[in-house]
């Protein structure tokens, strides 16, 4: 059985050390606040102008004026912060953050993202901080499906769509397995239901290292 997105946010929470400061990009990622041990903490940051950004809020405790950069609502812990978005942005471009998290559609053997523009004429692009937020963070994760609507592999050999960053990324998290992009490869650090690491790389006809 293949992991569920809570289930995965959950995963990628686990993995944050106590003490780090971190972004998590609009969609899948923003789960991961959810999962966070409150007793580790790690303060959230959002690039729209929040420190110690909180989980989501129960229905009936909703403020409308507590976003995330994706516009879902969100709760304040103590000791929160508010700034503008240039001093936001700062943090991001100055090292400031220990991890980031973000979504993808594809990410190369080589740590390369792609995940703002799948270059198709009528896209959207949607930059926001990706590009500041990969190559600023000391360590990015990424958190996406394996395998696109149409089945083929977004851990590819070689990006096809714009890049957002180069050689950026740390470890990918998906349903069906996390993986290590490390100057080495890409090493399998767990799989999930009955998918082995054979049968992976076959289906991303990739060479694949284990942990």
């Amino acid at each position: 059985m293949t992991l569920s997105k809570a289930e995965m946010a959950a995963l990628v929470a686990r993995d944050i050390p106590a003490g780090s400061f971190v972004n998590l990009g609009i969609g899948q990622p923003t789960m991961v606040a959810d999962h966070l041990d409150a007793g580790h903490g790690v303060v959230l940051h959002t690039e729209n102008g929040m420190l110690n950004m909180g989980p989501a809020p129960a229905a009936d405790e909703v403020d409308p004026d507590l976003t995330n950069a994706g516009k879902q609502p969100v709760t304040e812990l103590a000791g929160a912060a508010y700034f503008d978005s240039a001093a936001s942005f700062a943090m991001m471009r100055g090292g400031h953050l220990d991890v980031c998290v973000l979504g993808a559609f594809q990410v190369s053997a080589g740590g390369d993202l792609a995940n703002w523009h799948t270059g198709a004429p009528d896209a959207i692009p949607a930059v926001g901080g990706a590009m500041d937020l990969a190559t600023g963070a000391k360590s990015v994760f990424v958190m996406m499906t394996l395998f696109a609507k149409d089945g083929s592999p977004k851990l590819v050999p070689t990006c096809t769509y714009p890049l957002t960053g180069v050689g950026c990324v740390d470890r990918v998290y998906t349903e069906v397995a996390v993986f290590d992009l490390t100057p080495e490869g890409v090493v399998v650090r767990e799989t999930f239901g009955t998918t082995t690491p054979e049968q992976l790389a076959d289906a991303l006809d990739l060479p694949l290292r284990l942990r």
